[in-house]
């Protein structure tokens, strides 16, 4: 081995056991790994940047944008609530987020369907109460398993399916990859089902201030209109979406009588109920029944995606104390919107408009967000650490979904490349109001981004000093020493190694010659070989570095780099013992 070729692997060997020391972020562990590899000469400086325009970083960016526009319209949410209302037991929400997932993966892209299904994990470990790092790896697993059934379901199948084309003239078919993938799917998702226990509760480091600042009764009434699903429920039925964490406290009739809220009373077009309850789950009654929230005056001057909503604190010296919305002309004076108002200790029961605010209560006011801090000061209100929130913001309903579905077609049928489709696919979100662009730039993990930027060139430099050629030199003359059943496990193993430091696709341009090459020196036919590839390069569970769906449940999951080894070992242990004798019975040698 060359000098180049020792250093390549010692930086990279240097930087995993950085990644599993965990005192350091993982981006930064990154970008050291980057410099030394630059000041050793391993990574060429007109390269040093090239992972910041990588198709990686750009389709992870944009999924995580797609995906933040898909969660803000709860359309996939409402949907899994009609087909399983009562599901609520943590292992079968489990089952059936990464049953979904795998089978949506064998015909769209993998990263595609995880994105669908992010946003549902997260409302289905909220209704339970569990972190929603218990769901999230299982389902970026499943995504990968679920593209080894079909073709099109991953990169590595379509590559392999070419080079058997070259060797025999023959290409793989479309549901040639089915057998072998779909056992290993079922296989998976029975492991997932039952040891997802091995990882460790994590919670996104991000979540901190927002659990600090969670207010849990807010009171804000809303009109009930005509032909809209609350006209004619009961009020049992308009507190479901709330998930017992809103209510209805009183009900005001259309002639201004006061009805009480007992869950069977029917609601009628024109009443007016008061609502209490924390701010999500206002905001799912509210959008669900299609009410309309008090504050419904709006300056016709601002457009809709300019409209924001402010909480804040009244201060000592605040204008509002002692006064109403209704008796001070708030929306008049100042274009703001009264939608919320909390009180320790207090339920209210009188209108909105007709609390008389106190000392330290905590609003909801809604406005020019180009205006808000300036008319805050001037009421003397403190704005509470900024967080999402969507009461009273505006919808796009099935907009996010259709344009995720255009986007995933585009790919399938092979229209657009996957990297054009989805950052077409967040633009269009953010055009089309699905995503007001604030939110867009929140929704990137600055951190994933930065260490996948940082990883591309530092683990192509394997590749560019001549390693891999000396690694594949290797694995050849092991595996002449082998039984047929080993070479093949050898070669799969070799596959899973090797994928963290290149890309799933690069992996298979590398080893399936090897593989093929592999299989007529042993006398062996190579479409075993050449699925073991495929399957290999397709199973990265051990980083979360290897594959865009690893790496995109990072930072939502709050997962370490070490922790996908934990669940990732075992089921990279089982795929082989399970998929290796699958093959020879499949693809007989």
């Amino acid at each position: 081995m060359s000098l180049e070729q020792i250093l390549a692997i010692a930086v990279i060997g240097v930087m995993m056991a950085g990644f599993i020391w965990g005192r350091l972020r993982y981006d930064l562990v990154a970008c050291c790994a980057l410099m030394a590899a630059v000041a050793m000469g391993v990574v060429a400086p007109g390269d040093a940047f090239k992972g910041f325009s990588d198709d990686i970083v750009i389709i992870v960016g944009s999924a995580l944008m797609v995906s933040a526009a898909v969660a803000r319209s709860d359309v996939m949410e409402a949907g899994i609530r009609r087909l399983a209302p009562n599901l609520t037991s943590p292992r079968l929400q489990l089952v059936v987020l990464v049953g979904l997932v795998t089978v949506l993966s064998a015909f769209v892209k993998n990263i595609g369907a995880l994105a669908i299904m992010l946003p549902i994990a997260f409302q289905m470990a909220r209704r339970s109460g569990v972190s929603p790092s218990m769901f999230l790896m299982p389902m970026a697993f499943g995504s990968l398993l679920g593209g080894l059934m079909t073709e099109i379901g991953t990169s590595p199948n379509i590559i392999v399916s070419r080079m058997r084309a070259e060797l025999t003239g023959t290409p793989f078919s479309m549901f040639d990859f089915t057998p072998v993938g779909a056992t290993l799917s079922v296989v998976g998702i029975c492991f997932l089902a039952v040891f997802y226990w091995l990882l460790p509760e994590r919670q996104r480091r991000q979540s901190d201030i927002n659990d600090a600042i969670a207010i849990s009764n807010y009171t804000t009434e809303a009109r009930v209109v005509e032909d809209t699903p609350a006209d004619g429920m009961t009020v049992g039925e308009v507190q479901k979406p709330g998930e017992g964490r809103a209510m209805v406290t009183a009900i005001v009739g259309s002639s201004q009588q006061k009805r009480v809220p007992l869950p069977d009373t029917v609601i009628l077009a024109g009443d007016i109920l008061l609502l209490e309850g924390d701010a999500e789950a206002l905001d799912r009654i509210v959008a669900r029944g299609g009410l309309i929230l008090a504050g419904g005056r709006r300056d016709t001057s601002t457009p809709p995606q300019d409209i924001g909503i402010a909480e804040a604190i009244i201060g000592q010296h605040s204008s509002l104390i002692g006064q109403t919305a209704q008796r001070s002309l708030l929306f008049d004076r100042t274009g703001l919107n009264l939608l919320a108002v909390s009180r320790r200790g207090q339920r209210f029961t009188e209108r909105l408009s007709r609390i008389e605010l106190r000392l330290g209560d905590i609003i909801l006011l809604q406005g020019n967000r180009n205006r808000l801090p300036e008319l805050l000061k001037s009421l003397d209100c403190l704005p509470l650490a900024e967080r999402s929130l969507r009461l009273g913001s505006v919808r796009r309903g099935l907009i996010p979904v259709a344009i995720l579905a255009l986007a995933m077609a585009a790919t399938a049928t092979g229209l657009v490349p996957v990297t054009v489709a989805f950052f077409a696919a967040a633009v269009m979100m953010v055009l089309s109001h699905a995503l007001p662009l604030r939110e867009a730039y929140d929704s990137l993990d600055g951190p994933i981004l930065v260490m996948l930027a940082a990883l591309i060139p530092v683990s192509d430099s394997l590749r560019t000093t001549g390693a891999t050629d000396v690694i594949a030199g290797w694995l050849s003359r092991a595996g002449m020493a082998l039984p047929d059943y080993g070479a093949l496990a050898l070669i799969m193993v070799a596959a899973m190694a090797v994928t963290p430091f290149l890309n799933n696709a690069a992996t298979v341009l590398v080893m399936a010659p090897i593989a093929a090459q592999f299989a007529t020196g042993l006398g062996f036919r190579p479409e075993a070989f050449l699925m073991a590839v495929a399957i290999g390069a397709g199973c990265d569970f051990l980083t979360p570095i290897g594959h865009q769906c690893n790496t995109l449940v990072m930072g939502p999951g709050g997962y370490r780099f070490g922790d996908y080894w934990r669940l990732g070992l075992p089921l990279s242990i089982l795929v082989i013992l399970i998929g290796v004798p699958a093959l020879m019975i499949v693809w007989p040698l």
